[in-house]
């Protein structure tokens, strides 16, 4: 089911705003589920495993989206989305250009934040962290799974330049296309992975009049997890 918002009385806000007293209707099973220290496993980690389940099984469209926050040397920052493409005890791992801009920012300031938001079932998920670049075997392992065009699209684009025209984009692809035709199209020098590795994780539940649940792990000295709740 998609959340639509609705005023207090039950009509549609105007097109282009949205009204202070607006809220977002949910199943009646997630309205206003509590969550619980009880309820979080211990690593949370696995615990943000079992809410991606949990979305992929709500049928959420690309539960694997996530907003990525980065900051250049002078703190100016940046957002946009990206897919996660891996998790596990090392950290949370995403693709792209090392050229552009986000690529850019994590040389310069290599500090991260994640948002993961399941609004179907009011929860999201914030990660802060060191990022790091993956190993060249990882980001070819990877880069060897994605289809074709994708793969000439990592060659063809220099993502976050300038470009003149359209037809100058579709150009460089026809271009690449022909340059890789016959044969497997390598890892290209200037594109790979990333690794954030979670100092903090933090998990969100929607609760009515805005008293959210909100659940904070953060890594203490000996490597394991500090369990805090947070005001909302």
């Amino acid at each position: 089911m998609c959340p639509r918002l609705s005023n207090s009385d039950g009509s549609r806000p105007a097109s282009g705003s949205v009204r202070p007293d607006a809220t977002v209707s949910l199943p009646p099973a997630q309205a206003d589920e509590p969550l619980s220290e009880g309820d979080l496993d211990p690593d949370p980690v696995a615990q943000f495993l079992t809410w991606l389940a949990d979305a992929r099984s709500a049928g959420i469209l690309f539960p694997e989206a996530m907003a990525l926050a980065t900051a250049d040397a002078h703190g100016r920052p940046a957002v946009r989305h990206v897919l996660l493409r891996g998790v596990d005890e090392r950290g949370f791992v995403f693709f792209t250009n090392y050229d552009s801009r986000k690529g850019r920012h994590l040389s310069e300031n290599p500090n991260a934040a994640l948002v993961f938001l399941w609004r179907e079932l009011d929860r999201q998920v914030s990660v802060t962290g060191a990022v790091e670049r993956t190993s060249v075997e990882e980001s070819a392992a990877y880069f060897s799974t994605r289809p074709r065009d994708a793969q000439l699209g990592a060659w063809a684009s220099h993502q976050s330049q300038v470009v003149a025209s359209r037809d100058m984009l579709e150009v460089a692809f026809g271009e690449t296309a022909a340059r890789f035709d016959g044969q497997d199209v390598p890892l290209p020098p200037h594109w790979g992975g990333y690794r954030l590795r979670p100092e903090t994780i933090e998990f969100w539940k929607g609760r009515h009049h805005r008293l959210h649940d909100r659940l904070r792990f953060t890594r203490v000295a000996d490597g394991g997890w500090r369990l805090e709740r947070l005001s909302p």
